[in-house]
């Protein structure tokens, strides 16, 4: 099937509330939850999508004609491209009956990984979600990355002990979904992590440890500061806090804070090849695509992520060629302009 043939018959695999739209920019599912939606005030969605368009690409041919390379390497690891699946849960609620999460990520945590990237997987109130996801990934070398809640540090503790046994490329919190209520309804110390508490926990963790959830300067030095390998900056899509900025118009200032103690990647409206470029030149080492996924898997499961994916890949080679950057590291803050 090609990308329009999946996207159309997607239309009558998601919903209500997703629209399986041409364009995943967050403005038909605005402020809708249950649904792929944000919280208001504003649209943060629609926000994180809209910033990226104003980063403009600066073409530039004259140049030697190489072929692209989007090769990119993770904690030891070779990807196709800087390209990762970002984590979603309660698929039923948000998407539609086709899937729950353990079917979801049944689909998705393989196919990612046969296909050259990497899954995250989302995290629930049900714990079999994440050991359902876990052992998918065993199946794949362990290439996939669990996403913990900020849950109590017992409860952490006991998702950890799980992952340090199966061997798992890197584990993530989404800490920036610390707002959720059955986090809230939890005691102790469920929810916000301060930097002991993460030390603690990435010290208990015996792979790469991922801090998904970082917006401002100063928390990327706490989660550096607290042993996070990597950070992603990420607001949730606005799905727990309204009124937020746009993770683009964040990433700049905190990857020229980070200055390269630990890769940073970026979560929030990145959907085309262009649009990593764009996330590469502002500072970005890699990306996380989440929702406009979705539609392509309940179609058509693994083809449906593949031709996605080859979409995506496909633009990110055209604008490098296009802009004279054979390679991932020669893209940078010069290839850009920034209105």
């Amino acid at each position: 099937m090609t990308y329009n043939e999946i996207l159309a018959a997607a239309r009558d695999q998601v919903g209500p509330i997703c629209k399986a739209c041409p364009v995943c920019d967050g403005r038909a599912c605005g402020n809708l939850i249950p649904g792929p939606g944000c919280k208001a005030p504003n649209n943060t969605a629609a926000r994180n999508y809209a910033k990226w368009q104003e980063v403009l690409v600066n073409m530039d041919t004259l140049c030697p004609n190489a072929t692209p390379d989007t090769s990119f390497r993770l904690f030891g690891w070779d990807f196709k491209a800087p390209i990762f699946i970002a984590p979603l849960g309660s698929l039923k609620l948000h998407y539609g009956e086709k899937y729950d999460d353990f079917a979801y990520n049944s689909v998705l945590v393989p196919a990612a990984a046969q296909y050259g990237v990497a899954a995250f997987t989302g995290d629930g109130v049900d714990p079999e979600i994440m050991k359902s996801s876990v052992e998918d990934m065993k199946k794949v070398q362990g290439i996939g990355v669990p996403t913990i809640k900020p849950w109590n540090k017992e409860a952490v503790f006991e998702k950890l002990d799980i992952l340090n046994k199966a061997g798992v490329f890197a584990a993530a919190m989404d800490v920036d979904g610390a707002g959720l209520p059955f986090l809230k309804a939890m005691n102790p110390n469920a929810g916000s992590k301060s930097v002991p508490e993460l030390k603690e926990i990435t010290a208990y963790a015996k792979m790469p440890f991922i801090v998904k959830g970082v917006m401002t300067v100063r928390g990327a030095e706490k989660a550096i500061e607290g042993g996070a390998s990597a950070i992603v900056v990420s607001n949730h899509g606005g799905r727990v806090l309204g009124g937020v900025p746009a993770t683009a118009e964040v990433l700049p200032a905190i990857a020229k804070a980070v200055n390269g103690r630990v890769p940073v990647l970026v979560d929030g409206g990145i959907r085309s090849g262009v649009d990593v470029f764009r996330a590469l030149a502002l500072g970005a080492d890699a990306v996380l695509v989440g929702r406009p996924v979705v539609p392509f898997v309940y179609a058509a499961g693994a083809e449906g992520l593949n031709v996605y994916l080859d979409k995506m890949i496909a633009e990110l080679r055209d604008t490098m060629t296009m802009c004279g950057t054979p390679t991932l590291a020669d893209i940078g803050p010069d290839n850009v302009t920034v209105f």
